[in-house]
């Protein structure tokens, strides 16, 4: 166990180099080229004004000598205050453009990156915490536009310790090549320091991003949490995940705050030699004292942006990590991979499995020489016990996974040659829990509408259900606030705006994953009229746990380790005795209207 362990890197993580990084950065920056332009010419003016500064000066100490006279003085001063206002204005334009530049380059990154997490099939969510791709939407693309700020700053200074790297060399060659002697050194310690940096920065982003994690589940689940009365051990885990990453940024600052230190350090004792060498040429003669004062003040201005080239790689490098979470999120290849993009108006709804085998790891077979064929308009019921593969074949056909071998085909076509935007179009699909977003009933109803459809038609469906006597259970109707994931409904209710949400949407095929939670009769009639409509106009599959939606499949099929082991009506599967006889007695039975008068009848 090492000290960053628990800081693993994601499965999708891949490591660029710094040039490929750099490129990569480069394409953001070609739209905003002249905007760009302007930032490298603001730039060299401010990097010309800051090196002018000591030259006004030097020039005036040899021209003026001991013969100094007002109006010399008040050029001189003239100079350098307007040197300073043309720098200080330059840099405010400078600092304007470079923040929008950068606002608009972050936008795009983040776009891309959420474009690509939203685009990513559900099976990179299972290995990936969706708390760990926030940080990296968030906060890495963040520190990416920190450190091309940083960079801006670094260039103005760097161009003027070039200008003045020049006119040292002029005043005196001799000294120039101990300076630059010197520089090797610098660099050299620079880039020891450079490796380290990457890997610790890297590593407090990934303890950032586990925090991140670690309070996004525990919110999520806090109403678990209290109900268990667990409330000190979800504060334990995010303990353990703040300590540790407090003890990973720990290290990763003393990394980082080493590096100025060190190389001041050395900066410091080029400087003592280089001024005990320089005054040694002005006492012979060898320079004039404004030459002097300007190679002292040169020399100071030239080390110090130096240095900070020097000192700030560490922080660059963090910019660079960041770029590469991000790109790593972004290039993630899929799972799910198509090898077409096949428009599908108008499907019919049918699915056809031909000896397909899946599994969702290695050697873990879920179905396995797979043989289905659902004929269009037909309603299809899946029962089994748990990890009989019931859910794993309607997220096939939702192409949510991608299967190993065989062949699903739908309308005739192979799967994966359809474009999965279109094909999901016509899809409604109803998970287990029920998924409300924050906002209205009336929104959560309408979230995916055809544009063709009127407000009048969505009152109308609503209306049919139950003659609309549901609605007067909600406070405000359809404009009730459903709450975060819909907490401020029932189960009950959550499934009948589920449910809704697809009548209003219209699909072709409907995938019903039926929640367990025990209901009313009242409610479950109201959900059974609704499930009615849908099943009236599409090819549906569900995987169902109430006995009335069993009964309502045109066709039942029992699931026993990847296979069908029984299918026919609900008559038919319980006159042969088998397996489904035995799901019957024991999940079934009690919701029969004959189990309840019986035992309605043994409690009299």
């Amino acid at each position: 166990m090492g000290f960053f362990s628990g800081l693993d890197q994601e499965g999708y993580d891949r490591q660029y180099t710094d040039r490929q990084l750099v490129g990569r950065m480069v394409g953001y920056f070609r739209p905003h080229s002249k905007r760009l332009a302007a930032v490298v010419l603001l730039l060299i003016y401010i990097a010309v004004a800051g090196a002018s500064v000591p030259l006004f000066v030097s020039r005036g100490l040899d021209t003026l000598g001991p013969n100094l006279q007002t109006s010399g003085i008040l050029l001189l001063c003239g100079l350098i205050l307007f040197a300073g206002v043309t720098s200080w204005a330059a840099n405010w334009l400078r600092r304007r453009l470079v923040v929008r530049m950068i606002g608009d380059i972050i936008l795009k990154l983040r776009s891309e990156a959420f474009q690509a997490a939203a685009g990513h099939d559900l099976s990179f969510y299972d290995e990936v915490s969706s708390g760990k791709v926030v940080s990296r939407i968030s906060t890495d693309t963040n520190d990416f536009g920190q450190t091309v700020v940083l960079i801006t700053d670094l260039f103005s200074q760097f161009t003027q310790s070039i200008i003045l790297g020049i006119v040292m060399v002029q005043i005196d060659l001799r000294l120039s090549l101990y300076l630059f002697a010197i520089l090797p050194v610098v660099f050299a310690v620079a880039i020891g320091f450079r490796r380290l940096a990457r890997v610790v920065t890297r590593s407090g982003m990934r303890a950032m991003a586990n925090v991140n994690s670690t309070i996004k589940e525990t919110v999520s689940g806090i109403a678990i949490a209290k109900n268990f009365r667990q409330e000190r051990l979800v504060f334990d885990e995010f303990e353990l995940a703040n300590q540790r990453s407090y003890a990973v940024n720990i290290r990763r600052g003393m990394v980082l705050s080493a590096v100025f230190p060190t190389l001041n350090a050395l900066g410091g004792a080029g400087t003592g030699m280089l001024v005990y060498l320089g005054g040694l040429s002005a006492t012979t003669g060898a320079v004039t004292a404004g030459s002097w004062y300007l190679f002292i003040q040169g020399l100071d201005r030239f080390f110090f942006p130096v240095l900070n080239l020097s000192a700030f790689w560490a922080q660059v490098q963090s910019g660079l990590s960041a770029a590469e979470r991000v790109f790593a999120l972004i290039d993630a290849e899929p799972a799910v991979k198509q090898v077409g993009n096949r428009i599908t108006p108008g499907l019919r709804g049918d699915i056809q499995f031909q000896h397909l085998n899946f599994s969702y790891n290695t050697g873990d077979g879920i179905l396995k020489d797979f043989n289905l064929h659902i004929q269009p308009g037909e309603t299809i019921a899946l029962v089994g016990h748990t990890g009989a593969g019931k859910s794993s074949i309607a997220k096939l056909i939702a192409r949510f996974y991608e299967f190993q071998s065989g062949q699903l085909l739908v309308e005739g076509m192979d799967i994966r040659s359809l474009d999965l935007h279109s094909y999901r179009q016509q899809l409604g699909i109803v998970s287990q829990v029920p998924f409300l977003f924050s906002g209205s009933v009336a929104e959560n109803i309408c979230y995916a509408c055809p544009r063709d459809i009127t407000a009048q038609e969505i009152d109308s469906l609503v209306t049919q259900i139950g003659d609309g006597e549901w609605l007067e259970s909600l406070p405000n109707g359809l404009e009730t606030e459903v709450g975060e994931r819909g907490a401020r409904l029932s189960m009950g209710q959550r499934q009948l705006v589920s449910l809704l949400r697809v009548l209003v949407h219209r699909p072709a095929i409907f995938i019903l994953d039926e929640a367990t939670a025990s209901i009313d009769p009242f409610t479950e009639w109201q959900i059974q009229q609704t499930l009615n409509l849908i099943l009236k106009h599409t090819t549906s599959i569900l995987i169902a746990h109430r006995l009335s939606t069993v009964k309502a499949a045109d066709r039942i099929l029992v699931l026993e380790n990847g296979k069908i082991i029984e299918e026919g009506s609900h008559a038919q599967l319980l006159a042969h005795s088998g397996h489904y006889a035995d799901l019957y007695n024991t999940y079934f039975r009690h919701q029969s209207l004959e189990y309840i008068e019986n035992a309605h009848r043994w409690k009299q």
